[in-house]
Parts: C-alpha cells; structure tokens; sequence
C-alpha cells in the first residue's frame, strides 16, 4: 500500500501564465519518491511552504525581502537574477529532475529550522509585514501611522451545510474568547452581518442553495459591510472564479481540506490576534 503523502503548498510569482501553467504542471509530477507539490491560487490566504519566483522579475525579487528568513520560508529563483540572492536559482530552460531535486533540499531545510524553532519554545512561523515596505527607509513615519487600523473585534461567522465546521473553529479558538456563529442561510447570513458585529465570514462553497460570491456582494453593500473580511473556503470540484471574487469584495480563498495550522494562522492574521 502507497503511503499518502503531504503536499506542500507552492506559490508562484512573477511568472506569465504559460511559464505559470508549465511549472504547475510539472509540480504534479513530481516522482512519488519525494515530496508532492501544489500550487496556490494567487487569491489564496494560506501561507506557502515554499515560493518560486522569477528571477527575472524585479517586483516577485522584492517580495523576496519582506519573506522572513530564508530557513522558514525558503525560496527557490528560476532564471538568472540581476543581483546576488541568498536563494538557490534554477537556470532558464529548468530541468525538472534538478527542480526536484532542489525543492526536496528546502523542504527539509525548513523542517530542520522548524523543528528548532519549536525545540526553542519559538513560533513556528515568524510575524511578517502586512505589505511591503513603502520604501527601504525614506517614508516618513507618519505614513505608515495613517495606514494602522484598530484591530477587529466582532465575530466569526460560518455559512456551511452543517454546524460541525463551527464547533471545530471555536474550540480552536476556546481560549480567545471569540465569538463563533454558524448559519446554513443566505438571508440569516446577511442579517446576521447587519444587526451583530462579525469581522469574518468564512464561506463553504459546497454548502447547498448559496452563490458564494452573491452573498459576498450583499454583505459588502451593508453598512459596516465593507470592514467585513470574506473569506470562501474552496473544494477542488468547485471552479473557483478570480475575477467574480474580487468583483465581489472577496478577501481571498483557502482550499480545502484545510489543516488546523492554516486555518489558525488565516484567522490571527485577519483577526490581528497575536502569536
């Protein structure tokens, strides 16, 4: 019997989407021997374990420095870059076996630094920036004071066929004291997001008889709607539309199954709960 393997989530940037298309596809074949590899969408709020990026892109090389450190969120660079980068780089035409080889190097890279962070009683995953810095270090300081928002203090709303989902979310989330409802109704759902404080909507899409991005739409044109962080918690049978989401306010997408960790870390990051 085969033993299943993880799939660690890769996220591609700065590539066309030709050169998207090839490497993702090459990712699916990677030999059963190894690790196994899928892409995020770009929409995707799950944190990668690993990134590709073009290294003829200045704008995808920058991203680079807002990462972290390289042990924790290892980088692999396709093309030859401009500059020196503390980043193993892949020349352009790439060969799969290579690429392999090199993914399998910083997956194990980052289990050792992980496993050292743990045995140090450190987070697993480091605080980054929201954004990328307006600069390197020129902004005035007020700038960034302006963009500062008071943290989300309302609930988190579920919309799923069933009340399972809601259970597992609040008992994750037990010792924060949040609020946690559940709705199986489009109509509740909205009423819900009008007449109490929620801060998250976190959306099943196979949950029956509600457009995901209809609801999403209705939620943003309420008063308050728009400080309301939608989120559609996507199956792999469900076609997943970029552009109607973001046409709908939606804050982005997470595919399910989704582990514990990822739904946590989603759910700090948007709710600006600490570590």
């Amino acid at each position: 019997m085969q033993e299943k393997r993880y799939p660690f989530a890769v996220r591609l940037i700065g590539f066309s989407q030709p050169e998207q298309a090839t490497i993702a596809a090459a990712l699916t074949q990677a030999p059963a021997a190894g690790p196994a590899y899928f892409c995020l969408l770009d929409d995707s709020l799950q944190e990668p374990d690993l990134t590709i990026v073009n290294g003829d892109d200045l704008h995808a090389l920058a991203a680079l420095s807002a990462a972290g450190p390289p042990e924790v969120h290892p980088a692999l660079v396709i093309g030859q870059p401009a500059v020196d980068l503390a980043f193993p780089c892949l020349p352009r035409p790439f060969d799969t076996g290579q690429l392999y080889q090199l993914l399998a190097g910083l997956v194990a890279r980052r289990a050792e630094a992980l496993a050292q962070l743990t045995a140090r009683g450190l987070p697993s995953v480091p605080e980054r920036r929201r954004s990328v810095r307006l600069d390197v270090d020129l902004t005035d300081p007020s700038e960034y004071i302006m963009r500062r928002r008071s943290p989300p203090r309302g609930a988190v709303l579920i919309i799923d066929k069933g009340g399972a989902f809601r259970d597992h979310v609040a008992r994750l989330l037990g010792a924060r004291r949040l609020g946690v409802e559940w709705t199986d109704s489009a109509p509740a759902a909205v009423r819900l997001c009008d007449e109490t404080p929620v801060s998250v909507v976190m959306v099943n899409t196979s949950a029956p008889g509600i457009d995901p991005y209809e609801l999403c739409s209705t939620i943003k044109a309420q008063d308050g709607g728009a400080d309301i962080a939608v989120v559609l918690m996507v199956s792999p049978a469900f076609p997943y539309d970029c552009s109607r989401a973001r046409a709908a306010g939606v804050r982005g997408m997470l595919d399910k199954p989704i582990n514990d960790r990822v739904l946590v870390g989603t759910l700090k990051r948007l709710l600006s709960l600490p570590a």
